[in-house]
C-alpha cells in the first residue's frame, strides 16, 4: 500500500542522513551519467517540494543513489532497505514497458558487421527515450560496466557531447559498427575504449567523414542474471 509521496521520504532521508539537495545530486551523478539522464537542481527541488512527482528512471537513480529501496522511496509501505528477501515481491507495481526493435549486435571492441534488420523487439521502460537496441558483443566498455551479451539502448542522434558513449558506424559502406565513448575536437574524432587493453580509434579531417554517429547509449540491459 502507498503511505507517502516521493517528495516525503526525500525529506525524511535527508534529515536521517543531514543531506542537503546538493548532497543528493552529487550522490546521483555517476547513476546520471550511466543512464544518460540528467538530474538537475531544479528537478530535485520540486521532488522535494512535492510539486512533481520523478519518474520510474529517476526513481531507481535516485533509490541507487542513496542506497534505499525503489518502492520505499515511491511511498509504498515496504522496507527501506535494498534487500528484497523481506517482502512478498509480486505485490509491488511494475514499471510500464514498450518494445523497441533489436537491430542486431555491436561491438564492444574491435569493429564488426552492423546487422541492420530487426532481429526481434525487446521490451523497455517506457521512462527510456530511445529509439532502438543492439546486443553488445566484446569486453570493450567493461569499465562502464557494459559487458557482452548485454541490450544496450540507442536514442538516434547524428551527434552526442564529449565524453557520451555512442553506437558509431565506421566506413563508407556503413557496414561496421561499435559502441565508444566519442570526442571530438575542431579536426580529430576519437573513440575511446572503457577498457585498458584496447587503444582509442582516431580520425583525422577527412577521415573523419567515415563515420556516423547512429546514436546515444541512454541505457543497458545486463545479461548477468
Amino acid at each position: 500500500m502507498k503511505k507517502y509521496t516521493t517528495g516525503h521520504r526525500l525529506r525524511q532521508i535527508m534529515a536521517a542522513r543531514n543531506l542537503r539537495q546538493v548532497d543528493i545530486l552529487e550522490l546521483a551523478k555517476p547513476y546520471c551519467e550511466k543512464y544518460g539522464e540528467k538530474l538537475t537542481k531544479s528537478d530535485l527541488s520540486q521532488y522535494v517540494n512535492e510539486k512533481v512527482t520523478p519518474g520510474q528512471i529517476k526513481t531507481q537513480i535516485l533509490a541507487m543513489a542513496l542506497d534505499v529501496n525503489e518502492s520505499w522511496l515511491m511511498g509504498y509501505d515496504v522496507p527501506m532497505e535494498r534487500d528484497f528477501k523481506n517482502y512478498v515481491h509480486n505485490i509491488l507495481p511494475l514499471p510500464q514497458t514498450k518494445k523497441v526493435p533489436l537491430l542486431g549486435d555491436i561491438a564492444c571492441g574491435v569493429p564488426i558487421l552492423a546487422v541492420e534488420n530487426v532481429a526481434e523487439y525487446v521490451d523497455m521502460d517506457t521512462d527510456i527515450h530511445a529509439d532502438f537496441a543492439l546486443r553488445c558483443k566484446g569486453n570493450s566498455m567493461i569499465n562502464a560496466r557494459i559487458f557482452d551479451g548485454d541490450i544496450v539502448y540507442i536514442r538516434q542522434m547524428p551527434e552526442v557531447e564529449n565524453g557520451e558513449i555512442a553506437a558509431v558506424l565506421i566506413g563508407t559502406m556503413d557496414t561496421e559498427a561499435t559502441l565508444k565513448r566519442v570526442y571530438r575536437t575542431e579536426d580529430s574524432l576519437r573513440l575511446c575504449a572503457e577498457n585498458p587493453s584496447y587503444k582509442d580509434i582516431v580520425f583525422f579531417k577527412e577521415e573523419i567523414n567515415s563515420v556516423r554517429i547512429l546514436g546515444k547509449a541512454v541505457a543497458f540491459l545486463s545479461a548477468v542474471r
